[in-house]
């Protein structure tokens, strides 16, 4: 049996062709919709990942498995159903998947059956960087040169062939109410997207991928989230390439495995600062941060760049990642909120909403995670909006009111005569004073 869970492809996926050479191509391929996972994922990521459950059910001929419960129950009793002694998947390495999975092992051990994991989402798994003396990594530049000494990608083979045997029952769950357009949520798509990225997109990535007005990141994201691609098939599509822009979208993928490794070694970092010295610090509170809060969550601080980061959020669920930094320093730096508040905002909103990735990249912007610059770094919203938007076209995109003032103007509109145009706010705060 194969028991799927953030590995929703055919192609490339050791955990399926595992399953395939034991039971000698006669495979059930079990989802289970697990609500512990579910309740905080937020609308955008369930409507995607509902999506690609049922692109994957059409390929495998309407053969998915999808059951409701607490997996440690439902495994073993889809197992039993099956009369399948072996359950593969991949392996899990964030806190909860990890506990799930060692109380699905016990079940399945307890009925006669054994879990295997095979494989894992990421092109190293967590826990193998290691320093000389076997100590792990605190900073990610000296993890990076580690890490591409441990890549050995191999070419993938086909997809196996497969005679689906499961009973589905219930069926994937219809889309929860969502007003974001999200990209396509199929396998086909992230293959199409991965070639014209590596393709044509590549040279040049490193000049354009700060750029929030421009085409120039991947959007590989949500694939990658959900197992639609996995790191060692971007690995392989980029080649040997060595160029600025293949080496730079190497160094990206190594962060998300990086956070990854951090995570996987400090579960209790998701929620609290990862630097012990930082912990003692304190955010605002009260009906103000609220106040504060609210404005910020609807793109209405009176900064231009922030707003139209937070209302792409709200229209695509995605923000580009420069613009992430950016929303979030505000937060933390300006409103002085606390990082786990905007943290939990994201993984609302964001389709491509990772634990590991999205609150350690809030706490590397709060100075309070591994990175060696302490939490006097702080974006300049205006600064930042002048040399990455420095015609305002990513503002007037998600900006109607600011649509028709020119640059640089659109970068600071209290400047204005008469202040800013009718029905955008004036800054909530001054930044030079927080």
């Amino acid at each position: 049996m194969w028991w799927l869970r953030r590995d929703l492809r055919v192609a490339g996926n050791p955990a399926l062709t595992a399953a395939v050479e034991a039971a000698r191509g006669r495979v059930v391929a079990l989802f289970v919709l697990d609500d512990h996972l579910r309740a905080p994922a937020g609308a955008n990521r369930l409507a995607f990942l509902y999506r690609a459950l049922r692109d994957l059910d059409s390929r495998i001929g309407h053969r998915l498995v999808v059951r409701t419960g607490d997996p440690a129950k439902v495994v073993a009793q889809v197992a039993a159903e099956a009369r399948a002694p072996q359950v593969f998947c991949a392996e899990d390495f964030g806190p909860y998947g990890r506990h799930r999975d060692g109380q699905v092992e016990a079940a399945l051990r307890h009925a006669g059956a054994t879990l295997h994991r095979v494989g894992s989402p990421y092109a190293v798994a967590p826990g193998t960087v290691v320093k000389s003396d076997g100590t792990p990594y605190a900073v990610f530049t000296p993890f990076y040169r580690s890490w591409r000494q441990h890549l050995d990608p191999e070419p993938l083979p086909p997809p196996p062939t497969v005679h689906w045997v499961g009973r589905p029952r219930l069926g994937v769950p219809p889309d929860p109410p969502i007003t974001a357009a999200l990209p396509d949520a199929t396998e086909a798509a992230a293959q199409q997207r991965l070639r014209q990225f590596t393709d044509s997109e590549i040279e040049g990535y490193e000049r354009r991928r700060d750029r929030p007005d421009l085409a120039g990141t991947s959007r590989l994201s949500p694939y990658l989230k959900f197992g639609l691609l996995h790191p060692d098939q971007v690995l392989l599509a980029l080649g040997h390439r060595q160029g600025e822009g293949a080496e730079r979208f190497r160094a990206e993928l190594a962060w998300r495995e990086f956070y990854a490794d951090v995570l996987w070694r400090d579960p209790e970092s998701a929620r609290r600062a990862w630097a012990p010295t930082m912990r003692p610090l304190r955010a605002d509170g009260g009906r103000l941060a609220d106040s504060r809060f609210r404005a910020w969550a609807e793109g209405r601080t009176g900064y231009p760049l922030v707003d139209a980061g937070m209302r792409q959020l709200e229209q695509e669920g995605w923000m580009h990642n420069r613009v992430r930094m950016v929303t979030a320093s505000f937060l933390i730096k300006d409103l002085h909120l606390p990082w786990q508040r905007g943290a939990r905002h994201f993984l609302d909103r964001l389709v491509d909403g990772d634990l590991a990735s999205n609150n350690h990249g809030w706490q590397w912007v709060a100075g309070t995670g591994t990175d060696a610059s302490p939490y006097f770094r702080i974006f300049n919203p205006v600064t930042q909006s002048k040399q990455w938007d420095p015609d305002g076209s990513y503002i007037g995109r998600y900006l109607p009111e600011l649509a028709s003032v020119r640059s640089p103007k659109v970068h600071e509109p209290w400047r204005l005569p008469g202040g800013p145009p009718a029905g955008y706010p004036a800054p909530i705060v001054d930044h030079r004073v927080e």
